[in-house]
C-alpha cells in the first residue's frame, strides 16, 4: 500500500497531487503591499518544492485592515499585478496549486513590524484607525479599535469579495478565508473578543454570521469549479472563549453552504491563552472536527517529519499537512518525504537529476530499500 501522503485529492475541479499543502507565512516584505522580488523567490521556491498546494501569506483586503503596512495586499492594481506574476510562474513552471489567503486585521491592524519590536503603530506615525467588533483593545498598551457599524461591516464583506475577484483575475485558483490567529473573522467568531448586542453577536449562530457571510459573498464571486476554504483557530485556549465544539459548529455551517476544506490552527486572539504544545499538538482539533464533516481537514503545527505526517493521516486525523517553518528550513521538505517514504513525486525537469534515486542519495534517510548508484 502506497503513502497516503502521496495520494492525490481533489477540490472541485482542482486535483492536487498529494496532500501537502505550504501553510500561509508572513514575510512583511512588501512595500505598499505588493509582491515584489522577494516574494517571487519565497513563494516561487515553493513551485519547485513537490507540494501540492501553496498558499500566500494573509493578503489584506483594505489598506486600513493591513496587520502592518508591509503586509502582502490585494485591494489595487499593482498589488493584484504583483501576486499575477507569481500565479503565472505556477501556471507555467509548477504541477502545485497556488492559492490566496484572504485576511482583515481587525484590532490587530496598524501594527509595527516585528523586527522593530511590534505592538501599535499610531496614527501620528503612519499608522492607521483600526476596527473590530467591539472596542476591546489587544492590551493596555494597544489602543481600542473603532466598533464596526452595519455599514461598515458590509464594506469589510464586500471588501473580501473584491479581494477573491482579484485574486482569481491574478491567476490563484484557491481562496482560503483567513478565520484564525486573533484576526477580524476570529474576533467575531469569539465571545472574548465580541461584546456585540446585534445580530452579529452574542449567541453563537450569530457570532458565526460574520465568517458565513464573507464565505457567501465570496462565492458568489469565485468561479464555481474553484474552492474555497477557510483557516480557524479551533480553539482559544481560553475558558470561556471560542472552543473545538464551536468550531464544530461553524463547520458544519460552512460545509452545509459549500465550503471545500477547513485548515485547523489554535489560539492566536489574547495573551491570556494557555497553549500546550508539543508535536502534532493540534491534530486532536482536527480529529474532531474531521469525524463531525465530510470535507476536507488541513492540520498544522509541529509536524516535522514524513512518518509522522503519514501516522496523522493513516489515523484519520486529518486529510491534508500543512507546514510552515519545516518547509522554511527545508525547502524541498516533500522530495525528501517522497524518498523517505518510497514514493516518487514529480520534479521539476530542471531539478531531475537531484532526484535522491538518480545519484546514491548519501546520508539521507532511505525508505528500505537499495538505492542504485545513478
Amino acid at each position: 500500500m502506497g503513502a497516503m501522503l502521496f495520494e492525490p485529492i481533489d477540490l472541485r475541479s482542482v486535483r492536487l497531487p498529494n496532500r501537502i499543502v505550504v501553510a500561509p507565512m508572513t514575510q512583511f516584505s512588501a512595500p505598499d503591499g505588493v509582491a515584489g522580488d522577494w516574494h517571487m523567490v519565497h513563494l516561487g521556491q515553493y513551485a519547485t518544492s513537490g507540494a501540492a498546494l501553496v498558499l500566500t501569506e494573509s493578503t489584506y483586503v483594505a489598506a486600513n485592515a493591513r496587520n502592518a503596512r508591509s503586509c502582502l495586499s490585494i485591494y489595487s492594481d499593482e498589488q493584484e499585478a504583483g501576486i499575477g506574476r507569481i500565479a503565472q510562474f505556477y501556471n507555467e513552471h509548477s504541477a502545485a496549486t497556488f492559492g490566496v489567503q484572504l485576511c482583515h486585521g481587525g484590532r490587530k491592524a496598524s501594527a509595527r513590524e516585528p523586527w522593530d519590536g511590534g505592538g501599535p503603530l499610531p496614527v501620528g506615525e503612519g499608522g492607521y484607525e483600526a476596527f473590530a467588533p467591539s472596542a476591546v483593545p489587544i492590551s493596555d498598551a494597544w489602543p481600542a479599535p473603532t466598533p464596526l457599524t452595519s455599514e461598515t461591516i458590509a464594506d469589510v464583506i464586500q471588501a473580501f469579495a473584491d479581494g477573491a475577484k482579484r485574486a482569481h483575475r491574478a491567476g490563484a485558483r484557491v481562496i482560503e478565508i483567513h478565520g484564525a490567529h486573533g484576526y477580524l473573522i476570529h474576533q467575531f467568531l469569539s465571545p472574548i473578543t465580541n461584546r456585540r448586542n446585534d445580530s452579529y453577536g452574542g449567541d453563537l449562530p450569530n457570532r458565526m454570521r460574520f465568517a458565513i457571510d464573507v464565505y457567501d459573498a465570496i462565492r458568489a464571486v469565485w468561479p464555481d469549479d474553484l474552492p474555497i476554504g477557510i483557516r480557524v483557530s479551533a480553539t482559544d485556549w481560553i475558558e470561556g472563549g471560542w472552543d473545538v465544539a464551536d468550531t464544530v459548529e461553524l463547520a458544519k455551517a460552512l460545509e452545509a453552504r459549500g465550503c471545500d476544506y477547513m485548515h485547523v490552527s489554535s489560539g492566536g486572539l489574547d495573551s491570556a491563552q494557555r497553549i500546550t504544545v508539543g508535536p502534532g499538538y493540534q491534530t486532536t482539533f482536527a480529529a474532531t472536527i474531521k469525524a463531525a464533516v465530510d470535507m476536507p481537514i488541513i492540520t498544522v503545527g509541529q509536524i516535522s517529519n514524513a512518518h509522522q505526517a503519514e501516522t496523522i493521516l493513516h489515523t484519520g486525523q486529518a486529510d491534508m499537512i500543512a507546514l510552515a517553518r519545516p518547509v522554511i528550513f527545508n525547502p524541498h521538505w516533500a522530495m525528501q518525504a517522497a524518498y523517505e517514504l518510497g514514493e516518487s513525486i514529480e520534479y521539476p525537469r530542471q531539478y531531475e537529476r537531484g532526484n535522491p534515486v538518480r545519484w546514491g542519495a548519501a546520508g539521507i534517510n532511505a525508505p528500505g530499500n537499495v538505492v542504485p548508484d545513478k
